[in-house]
């Protein structure tokens, strides 16, 4: 597929065929997003699968993904684009040896396209034979004011400035997809740029659904164990919840040990996969894993 989904139903289904399984009212945005032309923000605890669905727009229209990880310090110009430094150093030194190129030539070839170094967001603004690019702009919430000051520009105009190229400015504007752990708030007038959704944990049938996309080589009885489990595990006060990128990651791992149930043996050798901290490893460990299992298999056969 390459052209935007026509309806909500058909967002839907195209992302589940892609493994990423979502609500309607994710799906409604997600639409509105392709459809809108407007930047996608996603906000919620990690691991819940806000930066999937960017691979999952990618692979559902054909596009390249192209991903900037935020970071405390990141600048506009480390977003933007570097000069290769060590390449034009050898030039300079032999333009120097062979006393060859004037000053001014010189200059010019240094800060061509042959001595810069493209970063995500230039790469985003270029033009792409399949179409414009998926701008993954991922945990935004790490970066700090001045840079969101630079987003809000850049997701106006789609263009940014090289002072010794020019402007660049996409003819096509990329399908932008933003990402937020809400470490802390991000400012209001970037939100107003996007189309805004909290992804929340999933209920237990979409998670189960989500289990069976992604690891769907684990069979039915220990993947509705696992997800009833995780969905109890929550319940407690722990540091930090599992989410369902660590479900995937635990059911995984019992597939590699051949496990066919769970059990508080079993459970306690990998909680690792689910729980990383070691204060939640401890709390959960022996008798609670036991506690929380049986809860999670009368949960189970309530249900049944």
């Amino acid at each position: 597929m390459t052209g935007i989904p026509a309806s909500i139903d058909d967002t839907l289904a195209h992302l589940s065929e892609q493994g990423y399984v979502c609500g309607r009212d994710l799906g409604t945005v997600a639409f509105l997003s392709l459809k809108l032309g407007k930047p996608l923000f996603l906000e919620g605890e990690a691991g819940v699968g806000k930066t999937e669905i960017a691979k999952a727009f990618a692979a559902m229209l054909g596009r390249k993904l192209i991903r900037l990880q935020c970071y405390e310090g990141l600048d506009a110009a480390s977003a933007i684009y570097e000069w290769n430094f060590a390449a034009q150093m050898i030039a300079i030194r032999s333009a120097e040896a062979s006393g060859g190129a004037s000053r001014d030539e010189l200059q010019t070839e240094l800060f061509s396209q042959d001595y810069l170094i493209k970063r995500p967001l230039l790469q985003a603004m270029e033009p792409h034979s399949e179409g414009p690019p998926i701008l993954l702009i991922d945990e935004v919430d790490r970066t700090d004011e001045p840079f969101e000051a630079f987003l809000l520009e850049a997701l106006s105009d789609f263009q940014v400035t090289i002072p010794e190229i020019g402007t660049v400015k996409a003819e096509e504007p990329p399908i932008v997809v933003l990402t937020s752990n809400r470490t802390r708030e991000v400012h209001d007038a970037l939100k107003r740029r996007c189309l805004y959704h909290w992804v929340d944990y999933p209920a237990f049938d979409r998670e189960l659904a989500i289990l069976h996309a992604r690891v769907p080589d684990c069979a039915a009885t220990l993947s509705k164990e696992i997800v009833s489990f995780v969905q109890a595990l929550r319940g407690e006060d722990l540091f930090k919840n599992p989410g369902v990128a660590e479900t995937i990651d635990w059911a995984q791992c019992l597939i590699a040990l051949d496990a066919v149930a769970l059990s508080p043996d079993v459970i306690s050798e990998t909680l690792g996969a689910l729980l990383k901290y070691q204060d939640d490893i401890a709390k959960i460990a022996g008798s609670e894993a036991t506690r929380i299992l049986n809860e999670a298999r009368q949960q189970l056969a309530q249900a049944s």
